[in-house]
């Protein structure tokens, strides 16, 4: 091994996508336009959940936490990816690198957490609606989103130091946006089987669990869907589970893909074109769905903005 290889990596360099510039400041634009709407949709949902009295059920408690886990996992890695877009100098430090990826994948585990309190509490509200207050109290809803946010916490910690703990030895360009994991693990010189199984059992814990309670929830709720006699009983109840059902599938299809699917079907093209869905794409398609799907969201709207008229 050349002394080069040898070197001890202390930053780290993002490959462009293209060396089409005209592509890069296309990427730019589109990539802004997308974070900025990102940015003001859930900005939106946080202000309307804490002005208006009328949406302080459990379902908007866990859809602000939503809202303020999307304007922070977005805020991880997109700041720095427009950087890139338009930037000679491609390059972030090894605690940059390791800071990123902290916070895109404990984010990212949160939600997958939320999405199931989520689904739990749609569960609650329609299988056990006469139960459903004292079931899904305030302090029940602390305690869930606690649960989510403080374990997950952890859990990157432990993940993070478990890959920067590795040693980086001359190969320091990354073929992504940002720090991920896959294209990270490529680049350690040393044998990084325990860490991909430690990576692997990770993503089956936090990622698949969660969403097999979410599918549990789901056929309890189709089954009390389908006992209710009327045609319009069962539309009605079944709209309410919509916008969470579209969310969770976009959310959970594109993270299994992307660290669930087998080594051998893996690609690094493949993966920074996902990677564009559910770090740019996915964050803003979020409040638009929860707010033109819900009618309460919209009503919400139209008496802030009703007030803010009258003053």
């Amino acid at each position: 091994m050349s002394s080069r290889n040898h070197t001890v990596v202390t930053q780290f360099f993002f490959l462009p996508f293209s060396n089409l510039l005209v592509l890069h400041v296309s990427l730019f634009f589109l990539v802004m336009l997308m974070y900025l709407l990102t940015i003001v949709g859930n900005m939106l949902i946080v202000t309307l959940k804490v002005v208006d009295p009328a949406l302080r059920s459990p379902m908007y408690f866990f859809l602000r936490n939503l809202s303020f886990l999307e304007i922070g996992y977005t805020s991880s890695t997109i700041p720095k990816m427009l950087v890139n877009f338009l930037s000679k100098d491609k390059s972030i430090s090894c605690l940059g690198c390791a800071t990123q990826m902290y916070f895109f994948s404990f984010l990212g585990m949160t939600e997958c957490c939320l999405l199931a309190a989520m689904s739990y509490n749609r569960y609650v509200a329609i299988c056990h609606s006469l139960h459903y207050t004292a079931m899904m109290s305030r302090a029940v809803c602390l305690q869930l989103s606690a649960v989510c946010w403080l374990i997950e916490l952890l859990v990157g910690v432990g993940q993070t130091t478990f890959i920067f703990t590795l040693p980086y030895c001359g190969q320091n360009r990354i073929n992504h946006f940002f720090c991920n994991l896959p294209p990270l693990l490529k680049l350690a010189c040393a044998d990084t089987y325990k860490n991909e199984i430690a990576v692997y059992t990770i993503a089956v814990t936090f990622v698949m669990v969660p969403f097999l309670l979410i599918l549990v929830s789901y056929v309890h709720i189709l089954q009390s869907i389908l006992s209710i006699a009327s045609a319009a009983g069962r539309s009605k109840t079944f709209s309410t589970c919509s916008s969470h059902l579209i969310v969770v599938t976009l959310f959970f299809g594109s993270g299994i893909v992307t660290y669930l699917r087998p080594k051998s079907s893996y690609s690094l093209n493949t993966d920074k074109l996902l990677s564009l869905f559910y770090s740019v794409v996915y964050p803003v398609l979020n409040p638009l769905i929860y707010s033109l799907r819900n009618k309460e969201v919209k009503e919400a709207l139209r008496r802030v903005m009703a007030r803010k008229i009258l003053v």
